[in-house]
């Protein structure tokens, strides 16, 4: 039998029945339809979490804080030789040395030395007051840790300083009214008077007022910069010597933390480990990223689980559309065999049958799907933008529902073959039958 006749009489076949084939059918559409409904909400719950964390800045940096290395001998003992030692934990201190064993490191782009301000500070802008973090990089441009402008430029100088953009939303007033509601102020181009706070040993407070101009205001990045306010590194080095009342001894303290850029932020975890296994506190957000990602990958394959459970009821249904078609066609089968059609001829009709009612449920479930998806976004679409004018932005992406490209084609390769599976029985049950008992059959 040719392809182009098998393929004639199995859709003449199944048009005989439109309305049997649509009702069983309906059970693949159903079953299709969950399953890439289900595994494209946790695509898109996934996606949400995790692209409002963090930048592609920050996921391709590793944040490195002294660690305690190995036990050192601290001997203790009194005349007569006698004497005793402790086992302590030597701290790992962030020097030269150690920033030279970690840039040795492979897929490490560029260490940065970070320095922030030890003491307490405040600062004040008309009549109001407001807090920030002082960091200072040994970085001349903050576009070396892919930070860009929203306003102004990114260079580092002394007596400036660069702010993120949720600083302005720190400053409040002075003596503030009851429910009284300020708007950020306009920072760009302004100097901010900055007082920096000391205490000593009596407790007596001692300030320091410095005057910085806001040269830049960073564009959001959902990380650790949008809050923090970027100085010159000597001159922070300056502030923190005034605070404790002496120098900064680096080959002996080193430094606060250390910022290490890799090349591809997917090394950053196994680079990141390896700085901890040099005795150094490595973070990076891609841990987290991965985690999250563990997570959601489970979620995924429950989801697709549940939808998979309605396809094994539409299976159910096929095969037993299958084995009720048989029995009306038995007569049928004995002539067709009696002119001359093989088993594998009579094989092939009815797996052809139950594939293409499997394809033809497929297809419905991919479409209802598409408009199930497409219901979803604008629901949840509609929902945050309520919420952004109630006041609460920065809820993330409104895009609920994500489907790879490669689900809708997975589904329905995978309704087909639920088809054939299911009408694999009936179809041999069909091929196995002798020639005159089925012409007898009533």
């Amino acid at each position: 039998m040719r392809l182009n006749d098998l393929i004639s009489l199995i859709l003449d076949n199944l048009g005989r029945r439109k309305g049997r084939v649509a009702m069983t059918a309906i059970g693949v559409v159903i079953g299709t339809a969950a399953v890439i409904t289900l595994v494209s909400l946790g695509f898109g719950l996934q996606k949400s979490a995790t692209s409002n964390l963090w930048g592609i800045n920050e996921l391709s940096t590793i944040r490195v804080y002294p660690g305690m290395g190995e036990e050192a001998v601290v001997k203790a003992g009194g005349g007569g030789g006698g004497g005793s030692s402790n086992q302590q934990p030597q701290m790992k201190v962030l020097n030269n040395e150690a920033i030279a064993s970690i840039q040795a490191i492979p897929g490490v782009k560029q260490v940065i030395t970070q320095e922030s301000l030890y003491g307490g500070m405040e600062m004040k802008y008309e009549q109001l007051i407001g807090y920030g973090q002082l960091t200072g990089l040994n970085i001349a441009d903050l576009t070396e840790i892919g930070q860009t402008a929203m306003e102004g430029v990114t260079t580092i100088g002394r007596g400036k300083v660069i702010i993120g953009s949720w600083v302005p939303r720190n400053f409040y007033p002075v003596n503030p009214k009851p429910n009284e509601v300020v708007e950020p102020p306009e920072l760009m181009g302004k100097t901010l008077k900055v007082d920096l706070i000391r205490y000593s040993q009596e407790g007596l407070e001692t300030r320091k007022t410095l005057r910085l101009e806001v040269i830049g205001v960073l564009k959001e990045t959902k990380g650790e910069s949008d809050f923090t306010m970027y100085v010159d590194q000597a001159e922070l080095v300056q502030w923190n010597e005034w605070m404790n009342g002496r120098r900064t001894d680096r080959n002996k303290e080193g430094y606060q933390s250390l910022m290490v850029q890799v090349v591809d932020p997917k090394d950053a975890t196994s680079v990141s480990q390896t700085i901890n296994d040099l005795g150094f506190q490595a973070w990076t957000p891609q841990s987290m990223i991965q985690s999250i990602n563990s997570f959601f990958s489970t979620m995924q394959v429950i989801f697709g689980g549940v939808g998979a459970i309605a396809l094994l009821v539409a299976a159910i249904g096929i095969a037993n559309t299958m084995t009720m078609a048989i029995l009306e066609r038995t007569r049928e089968i004995g002539i067709m065999k009696a002119i001359g059609a093989t088993n594998n001829n009579i094989l092939s009709i009815f797996l052809g049958e139950a594939g293409g009612i499997g394809l033809i449920g497929g297809v419905g479930g991919v479409l209802l799907a598409w408009g199930i998806g497409g219901v979803i976004n604008t629901f949840a679409s509609s929902y945050l933008a309520t919420q952004s004018s109630g006041g609460m932005g920065g809820l993330g992406s409104s895009i609920a529902v994500v489907t790879p490209w490669w689900l809708p084609i997975f589904s329905l390769i995978f309704a087909t073959i639920v088809g054939l599976i299911s009408g694999l029985y009936p179809a041999l049950s069909a091929a196995t039958m002798v020639p005159v008992d089925a012409q007898k059959y009533e």
